[in-house]
């Protein structure tokens, strides 16, 4: 999954899973989200789970009983972003006795008992698939006499895919998040995910397929599948392609979009998918990760640059106009000069959409960590992260300014955050849009003509 470094706000439901008010008494919670989309459907999930348990929403962390911190382990910089928000949480709980703070999710996992030791004042440590449990985990923590006690939930669970809930009621009420499978097994040697997250399973596809209607019910326009290499997904005998194609099918729906595909299962049958049926969204992001051959293999990621630049042609032979997105990781372990040149060269030749960059940072637990050096020098990492934040903001400048002129339909999603009078909606190709005040209403696909560009956003007219 495509990791994001900014705090994604609370995820807390207004109702419960069977659609009744919360109780007018609970405690109230606040659930804060840092990373990436599976971390906000997680966020849902919780919010459901507490919903049930007759918690209510705080609107902020200083009005809650109850504050729950969903995390992120990705990379050492989103971990050291959220104990520095826990610092300054639990600097502001000695103001108020009896706050429970919860931190949840990878960076739990990842740091087990060891991050009670860095955050003394948070009370609940909980992993990934410990979430079923989080109303007894927090009554516990605040019936304790002793709060230094801190109360831990950290086993990893084989088979749970938490089938029978749902985040429906948790969301923006447009675009909804069905994590279709949980762990991974690829262990690329930069990656902590199956050390956080578990080994990979998938959600049934009647599972899915009720998820899918739930929010088709709650007036949802779109949902995402997610996974950690999502089209690596199978149940029995049906694969992502068919699944893909039975959502789509799901009527009362306009859009389906999946993240993060993997390019090693990323097979014929689901490119025909994508193509084939109109609700699924023209817009893949593929994770590339390096441009050299070299680096791929030390990260083991299983493809060659040749086989992911044939993917990229087979998808732009199908989809002329497909939307590409990726994921770039600069500095990995014996990374040099020439390996990062092609990097550079292979955006130059692909011509991404859009990206998410990064410097490479180690994971202890990795293979990495434990067998290969770090032996790229900070000021080298930061000089060829420079240029590929450069040479992409070009090409994405390219790429949006030609949409100028043209019509494109928009799902709108919410106000701008820049300008709460104008709307912000996204493209098939999840561009975003900015919409002038007046045209559109939330959960609305308009058509509009877009007026201008920037390198990462579209302006309608």
């Amino acid at each position: 999954m495509s990791e994001r470094l900014v705090p994604l706000g609370k995820r807390t439901p207004s109702v419960r899973q069977d659609g009744t008010p919360p109780a007018a008494h609970g405690p109230k919670v606040y659930v804060e989200t840092y990373g990436c989309q599976m971390n906000v459907a997680d966020s849902d999930l919780i919010g459901s789970v507490l919903a049930d348990a007759g918690y209510r929403v705080a609107a902020a962390a200083d009005e809650a009983d109850v504050i729950v911190v969903n995390t992120c382990a990705v990379r050492e910089k989103a971990e050291e972003r959220v104990l520095a928000r826990a610092a300054e949480l639990g600097a502001w709980k000695k103001k108020r006795p009896g706050t429970v703070l919860a931190i949840v999710g990878c960076m739990a996992e990842h740091l087990k008992e060891g991050l009670a030791e860095r955050a003394p004042t948070v009370d609940v440590i909980a992993g990934p698939d410990s979430y079923r449990r989080m109303p007894a985990l927090l009554a516990e923590a605040r019936s304790r006499e002793e709060k230094a006690a801190t109360v831990f939930d950290l086993k990893l669970d084989k088979a749970e895919t938490y089938e029978g809930l749902s985040g429906a009621v948790g969301g923006d009420g447009v675009s909804g998040f069905v994590t279709i499978q949980r762990g991974c097994d690829k262990f690329c040697t930069f990656c902590v995910v199956p050390f956080t997250r578990g080994r990979e399973r998938g959600t049934p596809p009647r599972e899915v397929l009720r998820q899918v209607r739930d929010f088709v019910a709650a007036g949802y326009r779109e949902v995402v599948l997610l996974g950690q290499t999502v089209n690596s997904y199978a149940w029995e005998d049906v694969t992502f392609a068919q699944l893909l194609r039975a959502v789509a099918a799901v009527d009362g729906l306009e859009r389906v979009r999946f993240t993060s595909p993997y390019p090693v299962d990323f097979t014929a049958d689901v490119i025909a998918a994508i193509a084939d049926e109109p609700k699924i969204c023209k817009y893949v992001h593929l994770p590339l990760q390096s441009g050299s051959d070299a680096v791929l293999e030390r990260m083991r990621r299983g493809y060659t640059v040749a086989d992911y630049r044939a993917i990229v042609a087979a998808l732009r032979a199908a989809m002329p106009d497909i939307a590409l997105s990726t994921d770039i990781l600069c500095g990995f372990s014996g990374e040099t000069d020439d390996d990062h040149a092609a990097t550079l060269a292979l955006m130059r030749e692909l011509r991404f959409d859009s990206a998410f960059m990064f410097a490479y940072s180690e994971r202890d637990l990795t293979f990495a960590a434990k067998k290969l050096p770090d032996d790229v020098p900070p000021d080298t990492k930061k000089r060829r992260l420079a240029e590929i934040v450069a040479l992409q903001e070009q090409v994405s400048a390219t790429v949006f300014a030609a949409h100028v002129g043209r019509r494109e339909r928009v799902l709108v999603h919410g106000p701008s955050k820049r300008d709460p009078a104008q709307l912000m909606g996204r493209t098939d190709g999840f561009k975003t849009v900015i919409l002038p005040a007046g045209l559109g209403a939330v959960g609305q696909l308009v058509d509009v003509t877009i007026s201008r560009a920037t390198m990462a956003t579209l302006f309608a007219g």
